[in-house]
């Protein structure tokens, strides 16, 4: 994919704390900084809902990238690996969410997530209540709607990398697993 939006230039200060946290400038940044303060809320917002703890960290991790898997944002995925990599995630699990349907190494929680995750982001959303009614069981009412939240910031932000062109950046390289590809059956082409 090639970037709809060429990249706008980030203050110094701005650019060398990308690289510092990322070892690279996010190329997806750069293209928003076309608006600095969309660029800079967004910025913002993410780290906040980064912060969040109510929820088990894997499972909003897992959350992320089903949804990245499902609207197409290799970026997302691509950068998801690298955070869990860093955040000292369970790698062998984050490397098979592009086809977790069919990958054995998830428990039903985990699956129930994701499968929420998905509900969340078809349009129209196809969450059901027994669907929800069963994970606010186990996770409690703090942990759902953080999950939920997260699961709707996601959808964000992968929309606007995919509208923009935002594709991989190589982020993932500093992973020592394969890294696995969504299934085609499902409809949406090869992401990872």
């Amino acid at each position: 994919m090639t970037l709809r939006l060429p990249k706008a230039e980030l203050p110094a200060e701005l650019a060398a704390n990308m690289i510092e946290q990322f070892g690279a400038v996010p190329e997806n940044v750069e293209v928003v900084w076309h608006s600095p303060h969309v660029a800079q809320d967004s910025l913002e917002f993410g780290g906040k809902v980064g912060a969040w703890a109510a929820a088990d960290a894997s499972l909003k991790s897992f959350a992320h990238m089903a949804v990245a898997a499902q609207v197409g944002c290799s970026w997302c995925l691509d950068v998801g690996y690298f955070l869990a990599q860093n955040e000292k995630l369970d790698l062998a699990k984050a490397s098979q969410v592009p086809r977790w349907r069919t990958s054995e190494v998830f428990t039903p929680l985990e699956r129930d997530v994701m499968e929420y995750a998905e509900a969340m982001t078809d349009t129209p959303m196809t969450v059901t209540d027994e669907q929800y009614a069963s994970l606010l069981d186990r996770l409690g009412p703090a942990a759902m709607v953080e999950l939920t939240t997260v699961i709707a910031y996601v959808n964000l932000a992968t929309r606007v990398n995919v509208a923009n062109g935002v594709s991989s950046q190589g982020f993932s390289d500093a992973c020592e697993i394969p890294l696995a590809t969504r299934p085609e059956a499902s409809g949406v082409a090869s992401t990872a």
